[in-house]
């Protein structure tokens, strides 16, 4: 799956995509708005780096932040259906992790929970370990894994 191939096929179907990125601070959506014609399917992407931004911008709730802290499904849940409910968007992925150098406790570096939201279906969450292979590289392979993500969103919606 070619980004270019994600954006024409949602494109023929109407479909709009949105995203909402923590540890990855925008590289999505780059590296969706590199593709030209991008903003007939691109509706828009929040970059929620700090745990504030998370409950300003997309309406998560502080005390889930809290409870099972910014690095987890329930948070990537929470975001991607903020990005939903605060766009105009068909289907919208999140990503939040440590991409390092380090982790904290539990959460070690490379620990990555996605979300995937859309109109017609749940929201789908899932935690990926990419392992201590840089910050770089867990940046990188979470924005490959966000795009398989929405590649799988578009064909869902479009059953």
């Amino acid at each position: 799956m070619t980004v270019s191939g994600l954006l024409d096929r949602a494109r023929r179907s109407g479909i709009m995509i949105a995203t909402a990125e923590s540890c990855t601070g925008g590289m999505v959506a780059a590296s969706i708005t590199d593709i030209p014609g991008s903003s007939d399917v691109f509706e828009r992407g929040f970059v929620t780096y700090s745990n504030t931004s998370k409950v300003d911008l997309l309406g998560v709730d502080a005390g889930t932040i809290a409870r099972h802290g910014a690095v987890s499904r329930q948070v990537a849940k929470a975001m991607a259906e903020g990005a939903i409910r605060n766009s105009e968007a068909h289907v919208a992925v999140s990503i939040t992790g440590v991409a390092g150098p380090g982790g904290a406790g539990r959460k070690p570096e490379g620990m990555v929970c996605f979300g995937l939201a859309s109109v017609n279906s749940d929201t789908f969450t899932e935690t990926r370990r990419f392992g201590a292979v840089g910050r770089e590289n867990v940046r990188a392979a979470s924005v490959q894994h966000a795009l398989t993500l929405l590649d799988s969103g578009i064909a869902e919606l479009l059953k």
